[in-house]
């Protein structure tokens, strides 16, 4: 186990050492950071198949960038966490501020709390699942991927959707421009059961209490009718 403690070190260290891992055969695949303090850019662009534990909250973009890594946040994280996130893994046992896993294109993003606003904004082939609730303009022109969330969603979940699929077990409270409920199928509830196992859900819902919300495919398809108004 490496361990660093940002009351001792510098921020950029930490990353530097961890940045220095690329492409490297190493034994050094268990680090441990103590006392972030809401630090920013925790653990941010990491590129190495290691496992990170951050004992405590953190500040903007913690993982930010993320490839291969598996990174929980023993606490609760700023705004940005995991955005652009490659592949991997960010596990946060607290809540979550606005735009997470914003931009992400691929990896899991868990929030065992709740997120705020903008949660999974252009998203483009991330995965999040959401144990509490989401605010408003979640999803927001999200390209592809899957939301998940166990609570209720806030005002115009999905605004501008693409491709995206997003399942909702609580309320929501508006949907935004082009989001409409969709039909659940036989494949959904198989995604969703390995999305709440993979998100560690499994046992806190049922892939059936969910419903939902897709891309009515209106504003992005070129319509003749509507040629004056383009």
């Amino acid at each position: 186990m490496e361990t660093f403690d940002l009351a001792a070190g510098p921020l950029r260290s930490l990353n530097a050492a961890l940045h220095a891992l690329k492409g490297q055969e190493t034994n050094r695949t268990e680090w441990e950071v103590l006392n972030p303090r809401g630090a920013h850019a925790v653990a941010a662009g990491v590129d190495a198949p290691v496992e990170i534990r951050v004992r405590g909250s953190t500040g903007y973009y913690c993982g930010g960038m993320n490839k291969q890594a598996s990174i929980r946040i023993e606490g609760s994280a700023g705004p940005g966490v995991a955005e652009n996130m490659m592949s991997g893994a960010v596990i946060i046992e607290g809540d979550a501020s606005q735009y997470a896993g914003a931009t992400g294109r691929g990896g899991l993003l868990v929030v065992k709390g709740s997120a705020a606003s903008r949660c999974g904004i252009s998203m483009k082939g991330i995965d999040i699942v959401v144990h509490g609730n989401i605010g408003h303009m979640s999803a927001f022109m999200a390209q592809s991927g899957r939301l998940v969330v166990l609570g209720d969603a806030g005002e115009a979940l999905g605004d501008s959707l693409y491709e995206a699929l997003i399942f909702v077990r609580g309320s929501v409270k508006s949907l935004g421009a082009d989001c409409v409920e969709k039909e659940m199928r036989a494949e959904h509830f198989e995604m969703l059961e390995d999305l709440l196992r993979r998100g560690e859900a499994e046992g806190k819902a049922r892939p059936e209490e969910f419903r939902r919300y897709g891309s009515a495919r209106r504003l992005y398809t070129f319509s003749i009718d509507n040629a004056s108004s383009y």
